[in-house]
């Protein structure tokens, strides 16, 4: 089957979008399909899960605001043609996030079988705009429509159709290693948006500390120049280096504020054995359910008391990560693929 993936997103910038994109197009060529990955961005992020000479670039990205963060989105009038052109020979086009211009919107006009994948609430600028775009109302109605979780469909009108829903993935065993597992390290992993809830965790962290002096804090994906008593900041990390950081974790935490419809970060953590904390948005709990702990959005005070918890008890912290890693089995690529797989086929037939 020739496939055409369509990420609107910079792949050079990370997000989940983009590692569920790519890691499906790496899935998918080792079932023997052939797949053109077209994503915004100036260039393919070499060396990225599923890239190879068929991965296609469309353009400068342009950052704007969005759901509550920075969304680095390809706007250029020529990744129209570009994304028409990357299109036009293959079997089924698999667009995400197709009400995110430019690229969804481009791929939308080829006139090949579509399957529509939405992954998040979308902004309420874009649906007032393709209110006023008939031909995009057209293809939607057309598609075969998915969406990764129940308040992720809730962007989708129902005169467009029955939606199925495809959970996120990850390849579980990769992040099953064999090092030694820090019982006393807390990890945190994302950009350093205010929606990512960094601050509700710092808050959190004098009264944590006071209370486990050994604790430590591992804060990967943001940056930034502040000295904290065992809070150790490394930035954007690799891949691999993010696997190993976490399996190295007992406690994953994610204070996540809004703006979330899966929580890859969640299932990332709870792929790594951890002991998982978070922050009780419907997303959030939904991926857990009870492999986890939850507390309320926003509440340091409550987060310091889950994590206190963990951390003067680390047999039941072990055993709710053992429970955790189980779980997140659920959502591995193994599963995943097969039922967008079927969904093509829906689509061509």
């Amino acid at each position: 089957m020739r496939i055409g993936l369509v990420c609107p997103y910079d792949l050079s910038t990370p997000g989940g979008v983009q590692q569920v994109t790519s890691e499906l197009a790496e899935r998918l060529r080792l079932l023997g399909d052939h797949v053109v990955y077209v994503a915004a961005g100036r260039y393919a992020y070499r060396g990225g899960p599923g890239y190879d000479k068929d991965t296609i670039a469309t353009g400068r990205p342009t950052r704007i605001r969005a759901n509550e963060s920075m969304v680095p989105l390809t706007l250029a009038p020529t990744a129209w043609w570009r994304v028409r052109r990357a299109l036009r020979d293959v079997d089924v086009i698999h667009v995400h996030e197709p009400l995110i211009p430019l690229v969804g919107w481009a791929a939308l006009t080829v006139g090949r079988p579509t399957v529509a994948t939405f992954h998040a609430d979308t902004p309420g600028w874009v649906e007032i705009l393709y209110r006023w775009a008939p031909l995009i109302d057209r293809r939607m109605r057309q598609a075969v429509l998915t969406a990764v979780s129940e308040s992720a469909s809730r962007a989708i009108p129902g005169e467009w159709g029955e939606v199925h829903l495809v959970p996120n993935a990850l390849d579980v065993s990769t992040y099953d290693l064999p090092v030694g597992r820090i019982d006393r390290r807390i990890a945190f992993l994302g950009r350093d948006d205010p929606r990512k809830g960094l601050d509700v965790l710092l808050d959190a962290w004098p009264a944590i500390r006071t209370k486990v002096p050994q604790a430590e804090l591992l804060v990967m994906g943001a940056d930034r120049s502040l000295e904290l008593q065992g809070v150790e900041f490394v930035g954007r990390v690799s891949a691999g280096e993010k696997k190993r950081l976490l399996a190295a974790s007992g406690i994953f935490v994610a204070p996540n504020l809004s703006g979330e419809s899966f929580g890859m970060v969640v299932l990332e953590g709870m792929a790594a054995g951890c002991a998982v904390v978070a922050s009780d948005l419907e997303a959030f709990v939904a991926v857990v359910k009870d492999a986890g702990l939850t507390f309320p959005v926003g509440d340091s005070s409550a987060l310091a008391d889950e994590v206190v918890g963990l951390l003067l008890d680390p047999a039941k912290a072990r055993r709710l990560g053992d429970r955790a890693r189980v779980r997140s089995k659920a959502f591995d690529w193994t599963e995943v693929v097969t039922e967008y797989r079927a969904l093509y086929e829906t689509a061509l037939s």
